[in-house]
Order: structure tokens, then C-alpha cells, then sequence
């Protein structure tokens, strides 16, 4: 088979893996990470020669993130560049103003241990930056490159709201509501309650009013809920790993308890 174009996907991780496995189930794609072991050496060296449509990038965000891409960009000489990491805000119009393609947000959604079907079952949203050459039609081809693969699409109109959106409305209230059942059990714990029992006041106004979520109070691990905070450094928001350390330190089973309540619901370690 004859193929005119590839996609690359940049680190196979926790989320570059689910994303390479979803594209190659459609399209021609190729992975690359630093760590040689987990790449297909024979498949990205038979397709070298073919030209990248989009870079997909799913490494970690740190201070060399801008530097790798541009790295990874003269690697691949990609025509449009997908993020798909968590970032800080105004990261993808820093990395326009330094590449001569189109840059694309398309913050990820999911858990990281069902990642792909979650990536499927998730509409992606994406944005470009008005100011990138050719942004019309890069956006239209990244469409059609998700509904090949079955995943519903939606644009945001800033690359900044959607950076933001990421972390404040996903990972970062998510971290909130953690902390208000880890609250709330070590009040239940205090008072020799059962807090299962006490939050059964909550299902009926959840049920109507959707505004009571009961969630688990098990301690904030994994790398994304606390890490994020960094990306956006508000200091209100680091009472999030204040309260789960404070937790840690007064409820004895704090890193145990979620197992009770996670199986097949929430997962704190891989959010």
C-alpha cells in the first residue's frame, strides 16, 4: 500500500500510546520517544521518507517542552503540530510565534488507565491560533482526522481558553471536590458517623438539581491533579495539596481508602 502522508506521534506515554494505537487503526502513523525501547524502530525507519502531516505531541510539559517541539519540528518537518499535553496557558501561542505551521491545542481527556476508550468516547476539542498560516485549513484536516477515527471534534476559539479550561474546569476542580469528601470524612470520622451514610442527604438534590456530586475521599496521587497546579501557579489553588497532605497526615488509611470506592468509577492515581 501506497501512503502520501504520516502522522508522528511524540512521546508514548500515558497518553501517546493510547493515541498512537487509536490512529494507527485508521491511518498510517509512527511513533517516536526518547526512550528507544518503546518505539517501533523497523516502522519508523521503513516510512522515513514518507512526509508528516501532523506531529502529534504528548510529552511531558517542563522547561525544555518549547525547545524539544521545535527539535521534534526539524526532526519531522511535520505540516501542522498537534498538542495534546497539558500545558500552561499561552504555551501554544509561544510555540506559533517560533514555527512557520499551524500549532493546534487539543487538550486530552480521560484516565489514563482506560485512556483509549476514553479518547473515544470524549469529544476532542482542539483550537488554533488565529495568527497561524494556513489555520482554516489545518483545522478542517485535523477534523477529518479525528471523525476517521470515530471521535467527535469541537473548536474553541483561543488556544488560552482551551490551555485553561484543561486545567481549571478538568484537573483542577476536580482536585476541589476531592478535597471537600476528604473534608467531609474526616468531619464524619471526628463525629463516629459513617460518611456514606451522611452523604445519602445529597443523592436526591444531586438527582434534581445536579449540583451535590458526591465523590470519593481518598488521597490525590498520581501526576496530574496536584502537578497542574504549577501550570498555572494561582495560589488559592494550592490549598488543593495542602488540604491532601493535611488528610494524609489525619486519616490513617488516606492512601488505601480509595480502593474501596474506585473500582470502575473515579481513580485519584491516574486522572
Amino acid at each position: 500500500m501506497v501512503f502520501a502522508t504520516k502522522n508522528v506521534v511524540a512521546g508514548l506515554g500515558e497518553i501517546g500510546n493510547p493515541i498512537y494505537k487509536l490512529l494507527s487503526k485508521h491511518l498510517l502513523c509512527v511513533g517516536y520517544d526518547i526512550d528507544e525501547s518503546l518505539v517501533n524502530k523497523k516502522k519508523l525507519q521503513k516510512y522515513a521518507d514518507i512526509p508528516t502531516s501532523f506531529l502529534h505531541i504528548c510529552i511531558p510539559f517542563n522547561e525544555k517542552f518549547a525547545t524539544n517541539i521545535v527539535s521534534l519540528y526539524e526532526k519531522f518537518y511535520p505540516k501542522v503540530i498537534v498538542i495534546h499535553s497539558t500545558v500552561s496557558p499561552n504555551t501554544t501561542s509561544s510555540l506559533q510565534k517560533k514555527l512557520p505551521i499551524p500549532v493546534m491545542y487539543s487538550a486530552t481527556r480521560g484516565v489514563h488507565k482506560r485512556m483509549l476508550s476514553d479518547l473515544k468516547k470524549y469529544t476532542k476539542f482542539y483550537a488554533v491560533e488565529k495568527s497561524a498560516p494556513n489555520q482554516k485549513q489545518a483545522a478542517a484536516e485535523y477534523v477529518k482526522l479525528l471523525k476517521k477515527c470515530n471521535i467527535k471534534s469541537k473548536k474553541m476559539s483561543s488556544p488560552l481558553t482551551l490551555e485553561l479550561a484543561k486545567i481549571v474546569v478538568d484537573t483542577t476542580y476536580y482536585g476541589w471536590l476531592i478535597n471537600y469528601a476528604q473534608l467531609s470524612n474526616m468531619i464524619a470520622k471526628k463525629h463516629g458517623v459513617d460518611y456514606d451514610e451522611m452523604w445519602q442527604f445529597s443523592d436526591e438534590i444531586h438527582k434534581f438539581l445536579g449540583n451535590r456530586p458526591k465523590m470519593f475521599p481518598g488521597f490525590i496521587g498520581g501526576h496530574c491533579v496536584v502537578q497542574n497546579l504549577s501550570l498555572i501557579d494561582e495560589e488559592a489553588f494550592w490549598q488543593i495539596d495542602k488540604i491532601n497532605n493535611m488528610y494524609a497526615r489525619k486519616v490513617k488509611d488516606a492512601k488505601s481508602i480509595a480502593k474501596k470506592y474506585t473500582k470502575g468509577k473515579q481513580s485519584y492515581d491516574s486522572k
